[in-house]
């Protein structure tokens, strides 16, 4: 696919505004409706919808900007490999633009497009997958048993008693459209809807299945198997294309769409790739520096405390955090030392403590600046890479 900004004829640092302005003008030339149920009209109108979907997500524009189109596989809503078809294009279209100047009943409130009579596809269905970091850090494949709607056995999925066939609606002669005057933004003109009588399929069931009720589908389960990828966020979702409900009366399969989340563990507070954890320490380990391990999502760490450190000091132990989604790099782990004052010290220990005071030096008025800022303003500026 030739490059989204090209696409869309913009430049690579266009605002936000400009890029709807741009796919606006672009959709409204390509849409099919407009050129006749062309075929290369239709296949430019899709690129531009999904160019247009990308950019004007700031996430997904980022991660395009940085890894190309190869990098969206895994964002939310890309499927992670799915294809981007003419409808989800025609839903970009009418989410966006549906609600001004009459293009919802231009070009059709169903899906936009000529041909629409016949079957509807099933709609979309959501469940959650709980993970944990340990799952974000390898990845993971799981397999979910989903409640779905199936093609009724009893009439093989047509809605009609014993299988029969529907027969073409009256209303519409079968087209599955209704043909009406408005008046639009370009004067009066003959506008496309769904037929009123058979809601667009073209057709009506003189005599409906009775254990489906002329819906053509009944409940039932389906296995389904997800594919999740290394370094997912809650904020990311996974569409299962086609493995949803059947539509009713022989209509397609919907989508399922999956909605990650990530499990808090108590371990590690997370930012992005990024992991913050705490590290107590003695009162020895502070003052003379020491070497310990720490635990890391799937191995201990080993970290370098040095001399002289002052509790709330954040370490950066680079690469050792999260992978990156699609990435080729994992975030960094962040240590924050904590020093641990005993409360409870028997004889030997009292006796040392007792001798430190006599030689220690004393406490500064204050701790140095760079030392004495609050733990989380310190932190933001271990995120940041200060």
């Amino acid at each position: 696919m030739a490059d989204y900004y090209q696409l869309l004829g913009v430049s690579r640092d266009a605002g936000a505004e400009e890029i709807k302005k741009a796919y606006r003008k672009l959709a409204l030339k390509y849409h099919p409706d407009r050129n006749d149920g062309s075929k290369e009209a239709e296949e430019r109108f899709k690129e531009i919808t999904q160019a247009y979907e990308v950019l004007r997500d700031a996430d997904k524009r980022q991660v395009y900007d940085r890894y190309g189109e190869q990098g969206l596989r895994g964002q939310p809503g890309a499927g992670f490999g799915q294809g981007f078809d003419f409808s989800d294009a025609i839903e970009v279209f009418m989410r966006d633009f549906g609600g001004f100047g009459g293009f919802g009943d231009l070009f059709g409130q169903q899906r936009g497009r000529r041909g629409r009579a016949g079957p509807r596809k099933g709609q979309s269905l959501k469940v959650r997958l709980p993970l944990t970091l340990t799952d974000v850090m390898t990845g993971t494949t799981r397999t979910l048993k989903v409640a779905v709607l199936e093609e009724c056995d009893a009439c093989a999925g047509s809605g009609a008693e014993g299988g029969g066939a529907a027969t073409p609606c009256a209303t519409c002669g079968g087209t599955g459209e209704e043909r009406v005057q408005m008046q639009g933004l370009m004067g009066r003109m003959v506008a496309v809807q769904p037929c009123r009588r058979c809601g667009g399929e073209g057709r009506l069931i003189e005599d409906p299945c009775k254990r489906c009720n002329g819906d053509g589908r009944v409940r039932s389960h389906r296995e389904v198997t997800v594919e999740v990828p290394p370094g997912v966020t809650s904020e990311n979702y996974i569409t299962l294309r086609g493995e949803g409900s059947v539509g009713p009366r022989g209509g397609p399969r919907g989508d399922i769409l999956v909605l990650l989340e990530v499990e808090d563990d108590p371990r590690f507070v997370r930012d992005g790739a990024d992991l913050l954890t705490e590290l107590p320490v003695t009162f020895a380990q502070a003052a003379l520096g020491d070497e310990v391990r720490v635990s890391g999502v799937d191995e201990e760490v080993s970290v370098k405390v040095p001399s002289g450190i002052q509790s709330g000091t954040v370490l950066r132990v680079r690469g050792r955090g999260l992978p990156e989604l699609q990435g080729h790099v994992r975030g960094d782990l962040l240590v924050r030392v904590a020093v641990y004052t005993p409360r409870d010290l028997d004889g030997a220990q009292r006796q040392a403590m007792e001798r430190l005071r006599e030689v220690e030096t004393a406490a500064p008025d204050r701790i140095p600046r760079d030392e004495g800022r609050g733990f989380w303003s310190r932190v933001k500026e271990a995120f940041s890479g200060g």
